[in-house]
This record gives C-alpha cells, structure tokens and sequence, in this order.
C-alpha cells in the first residue's frame, strides 16, 4: 500500500511544463454534446436534474476545495486488498516481489494520464476498492470494500511524505494536512463517479465493443 502511495506521489511530482487544465470538466462538457438528453438516458436516477447541472454543481463544489492540478494517472484500479504474493499484478501495477517481500511497484497503461486534480487521482484509486473480481472485467462492485478512514488516513500520510520528498520539501507531515487531503479525496470521488459514469454512457451509445 506504501509503495502504492510512494509511486503516485513521485508521479504528481513531476513538473509541469505546460498549462495545467485539469481532463474532468472538458470530458464532461463534451458529454453535453455526445448525450444530447443525458437526463433520459439516467432515468429516475436523478429525477429533475441533467448531466450539465450535475457538471456545474461539481465545479463550484470542488473548485473551491484548492486541490492543486498535478500530472495523474487518472485510472488506476489496482484493487490493493486483492493483492497476493503469488500475484504479481493486478490491473494497472506491476509489483517486484523477493522473499514474499515487496521491493517495487510500477503502473502500466497511461493512455488516461494527464493533469487533474491530486485529489481526483486518488478518490479514484480508493474507489477502485470496491471491484470484487481480481482481474478485470469487473462484473460487480461492493463498496463495502471501499477504504475505511483508518486506512486512508495511513495511505495519505504515505503519499504526502513521498509528495513533499520529491518535492524537495523537508518539513514533516502534520495531521492538519493529512486530514485537509481527506476531505479533499473524498469530495473529489465523487467527480470520479462522474467522470465514469459519463464514459459508460458514452460506450453504451457509441462504442462497438460488447461490453
């Protein structure tokens, strides 16, 4: 799980070399016009509200959380209760494993990289939990699964000590920061409910593949 967090840090730490637009609100404006009534493709899901009310609502809710715009992954189902010794992989990791001891981790598929929100790569990644196969495809979710606060709080503080080192920050991580990215992960797993939901639609209506 830490070295899970260490390599999303020194991912997000990267520096950035261009204007940072975060892929949340371009995909979900492009829905607009893919799903042109998207809320009679939801149903009774939401009754009364369309796509782009729920895309207006979610930028004025987590815009104002100052979650910064990092280079993420954007898509990393690893299912990190899943894991055993004997399996090397799952999903998008890879893991380096000598005497039932891990030594490394690295992430494959990088075709939904790009700069987000930090808060959003991570509120995906803890959303990913509740997968239930241990490959994919995933035919049912149980977020039962998903991470407890206990967990988070211990996967965050993980993740924010390798942040600030490859930040080149040498102050400790205070519990204050910790809990702010708490809050921040969890209002932004909502965006990746979102975010997910629209791509499902979008395949369903669109795509050739028999999913």
């Amino acid at each position: 799980m830490r070295l899970i967090a260490r390599q999303l840090a020194k991912i997000h730490a990267i520096h950035a070399t261009q204007r940072l637009d975060p892929q949340v609100q371009p995909v979900a404006e492009d829905a607009g016009v893919l799903l042109p009534r998207p809320h009679r493709v939801l149903g009774a899901a939401r009754p009364g509200q369309d796509l782009e009310e729920e895309m207006v609502w979610m930028e004025e809710t987590l815009s104002g959380l100052g979650s910064p715009v990092v280079l993420c992954h954007n898509d990393l189902p690893v299912q990190e209760h899943h894991l055993q010794w004997q399996e090397r992989k799952s999903a998008n990791v890879r893991a380096t494993v000598a005497d039932r001891t891990w030594m490394n981790v690295r992430f494959i598929d990088y075709e939904y990289s790009g700069y987000n929100y930090q808060a959003y790569d991570i509120g995906n990644h803890f959303n990913e939990f509740a997968g239930t196969e241990r490959f994919f495809p995933v035919n049912e979710v149980d977020y039962s699964l998903y991470p407890e606060r206990a967990l988070q709080l211990q996967w965050l503080q993980a993740y924010l000590s390798a942040f600030k080192e490859y930040k080149g920050v040498k102050a400790e991580v205070s519990e204050s920061e910790v809990e702010r990215l708490y809050v921040q992960v969890n209002q932004f797993a909502l965006a990746s409910h979102f975010f997910w939901g629209l791509w499902a639609l979008i395949q369903a209506k669109y795509s050739k593949i028999d999913f």
